[in-house]
């Protein structure tokens, strides 16, 4: 192994502890063991993230934080664990091909279809159970959303023989119609974190488009256009750090894996996904990291599928209980460690009630594994 030269004083303790307390000298490799994080008697200040000694972990701490535990003598971390979708609140109105934005516990879903065509219905998500709430002003379906259960944007849709070309604004009370797009479009999607910051990219005229516009609270400008055209795409983030995965794109009407990453100015492919499909639901508040889950696939029509991003790729992780498509998610606030499926078709084409949610538990771990 050779002799570790780290500016620490040989300080070795009874029982082979090592106590990093002075920053001088060198110690031998013999009195430094691969377990030994586990017998560190105090952490010098001045060693980073390490610094904080606490007698008991601390609570709450976020995902990433180190601390010394000087009650375990040992270097402690918050990590996540496995995640895992778990039955939410059942909605009101069973739809499909709705908008939907927020969180898994402040969320909004909004317009689609219904049995009896569409629907202006608006239901609000508050972690346990949905409230009926003031309804749109046009029942559109397959529109684009943005925004928060509070602050949000209804834009653009399907009337049933076309795009509406309308767009909406939620204030926490009330909709209303505002500027409407430069291309009209439906079978896209958006991104933004409030009603007034959104881009909104892809879908059909019913021409398939890779047009980008975005909204700065009063009007819309267009911007970079996506890498390639793109509809039945589903994304999220800020308006100026979004994805967009999967959907259809060329040649032909062909289901995509491709991921394209939006960093304020231009549009950047990046890794696929696992799974192609289009129709799906996603989870994601940054270009980042994100959730992708649910859909419509070539081998399985319709599917359970979950990835997770991590900036760089997509991985497979727990399935969804039940297969779905055109259903809503949690695109602009939720995360990949806390998201929320609802309604939606399952795989007998039959409307869903039914929301899960999606969670990615954390627990604080020694770093010798212990």
């Amino acid at each position: 192994m050779g002799t570790i030269k780290q500016s620490l004083a040989n300080n070795v303790e009874t029982g082979g502890k090592h106590d990093a307390k002075d920053l001088s000298g060198t110690v031998p490799a013999s009195n430094i063991a691969n377990s030994s994080l586990s017998d560190v008697t105090a952490v010098n200040p001045a060693i980073g993230d390490l610094r904080q000694t606490v007698s008991s972990d601390p609570s709450p701490a976020s995902f990433g934080d180190i601390w010394y535990n000087s009650t375990l003598n040992k270097v402690r971390l918050l990590q996540l664990g496995t995640g895992s979708w778990a039955s939410g609140g059942n909605l009101n109105t069973a739809r499909d091909s709705l908008y939907s934005t927020g969180s898994q516990t402040a969320n909004l879903v909004y317009s689609g279809q219904n049995p009896s065509g569409n629907t202006v219905n608006v239901e609000s998500y508050d972690g346990s159970s949905w409230t009926e709430i003031a309804n749109v002003n046009t029942a559109l379906r397959s529109g684009a959303s943005a925004g928060t259960s509070t602050s949000a944007l209804k834009i653009d849709g399907y009337t049933g023989s076309g795009a509406s070309g309308t767009v909406e604004s939620w204030n926490g009370s009330a909709w209303t119609e505002i500027t409407e797009l430069n291309t009209s479009r439906f079978d896209g999607t958006a991104a933004g974190a409030s009603g007034s910051a959104a881009i909104a990219f892809g879908g059909s005229t019913p021409t398939r488009v890779g047009n980008n516009e975005s909204w700065n609270g009063s009007a819309w400008t267009e911007l970079n256009d996506m890498v390639a055209v793109t509809s039945f795409n589903r994304g999220g983030g800020t308006s100026t750090a979004a994805l967009s995965t999967g959907g259809y794109a060329p040649p032909g009407s062909t289901r995509s894996g491709k991921t394209e990453s939006w960093d304020g100015t231009n549009w950047t492919e990046v890794g696929d996904l696992n799974l192609v499909r289009n129709a799906h639901a996603y989870s994601g508040s940054s270009n980042t990291t994100g959730l992708v889950f649910a859909g419509d696939n070539p081998g399985a029509p319709t599917t359970v599928n979950t990835e997770s991003y991590d900036g760089t790729s997509w991985t497979e992780v727990n399935n969804l209980a039940t297969a779905r498509y055109r259903l809503g998610g949690s695109s602009n606030i939720g995360t990949n460690n806390s998201a929320l499926a609802s309604s939606g078709y399952n795989s007998s084409d039959t409307r869903q009630t039914a929301s899960e949610e999606w969670t990615v538990p954390s627990g604080a771990q020694s770093i010798s594994g212990s």
